[in-house]
């Protein structure tokens, strides 16, 4: 494991393989980081092949500075763009889970001749928008008071804070026109209980390109993790590298 430090002294982990180019980047979940299977299986994919593979901790998680509530998506963006710009050369194909989704597509706006194309597995772009409206009464008005709440979702306590629901407002996509000409798949389970299929379609509205697929898996769920799941994410990187 290697370490980069930003301009605010604070450090990200990440792993890197070293091979040829495109590269491929994966980007993990929220309050997840680079240890999960499917970050591990491109690993050994891309290791097999001989392809340049980064993945990496998001600031607040896994190895990396800092805790989870002390971040927004603002500084996961820049934590992504700062592994693009410091940690990779030539074209990368970006894949992104769940949060990684959204980070991938913030990245590619900013970053568009450095991508080559977007995989998101159930991706969940504006999830914080959807995630406030979520909250009861109780917790919204606790939130404007103290800042910070905790609460018990998909079997976990999150701490959740105003500054995260702010910054996500300023970082919404699906409102406008998304203008990107590389090729685009979208992985998303038919049982995803976390991400609605609703999501995945408003991408499709938002994107006039017309290189964009979304590939449905009618038994899978949020993390898309079983074998025939990652045998599908590996289909689906081969048909974008080929390109």
């Amino acid at each position: 494991m290697s370490y980069f430090i930003n301009k605010q002294k604070q450090y990200i982990a990440f792993n890197k393989t070293i091979g040829s180019d495109p590269g491929i980047i994966f980007i993990h979940g929220y309050n997840s980081d680079m240890s999960g299977e499917k970050a591990k299986y491109i690993e050994k994919y891309a290791k097999l092949k001989k392809i340049s593979f980064v993945k990496f901790d998001c600031r607040g998680h896994g190895k990396s500075y800092g805790k989870i509530e002390e971040f927004v998506i603002s500084d996961w963006k820049k934590d992504l763009l700062d592994i693009i710009d410091n940690k990779t050369k030539g074209p990368q194909l970006l894949i992104g889970s769940s949060m990684g989704g959204w980070l991938m597509m913030l990245a590619a706006k900013l970053r568009k001749t450095r991508i080559c194309g977007l995989i998101g597995i159930a991706a969940a772009p504006d999830f914080t928008k959807d995630l406030y409206k979520s909250l009861s009464k109780k917790n919204k008005l606790k939130l404007q008071k103290n800042k910070v709440i905790k609460v018990r979702k998909w079997n976990y306590t999150y701490i959740w804070t105003k500054k995260l629901f702010n910054d996500g407002n300023k970082n919404l996509i699906l409102n406008k026109k998304f203008s990107f000409n590389k090729p685009i798949i979208l992985l998303h389970g038919l049982k995803d209980s976390v991400v609605p299929i609703d999501v995945p379609q408003k991408i499709l509205k938002i994107i006039p390109n017309n290189n964009i697929e979304l590939r449905l898996i009618k038994n899978g769920d949020h993390s898309l993790s079983k074998k025939n799941d990652l045998k599908k994410l590996i289909n689906s990187i081969e048909y974008i590298l080929k390109k």
